[in-house]
């Protein structure tokens, strides 16, 4: 028999099971601190901006500690 028999409810290729089998990454139960927030809720990118600021700030102070440095 053949794999293409006119069964319309299967997927005709692989990539349209993957698709159709998909789970939402972010409902994944193993994924944490994974948010899905509505539409309109998302985080501002200045909280990125200022994560990226504090982290600098923070390794170069604490780089300075180092000895022998420049």
């Amino acid at each position: 028999m053949s794999a293409q028999s006119g069964d319309s409810s299967q997927p005709q290729t692989g990539a349209h099971a993957v698709v159709a089998n998909a789970i939402d990454p972010a409902r994944r139960p193993d994924v944490l601190l994974r948010v899905r927030r509505d539409e309109g809720h998302e985080i501002s990118a200045w909280w990125m901006v200022g994560a990226f600021v504090g982290v600098s700030a923070a390794v170069i102070l604490l780089l300075s500690f180092v000895p022998g440095g420049a």
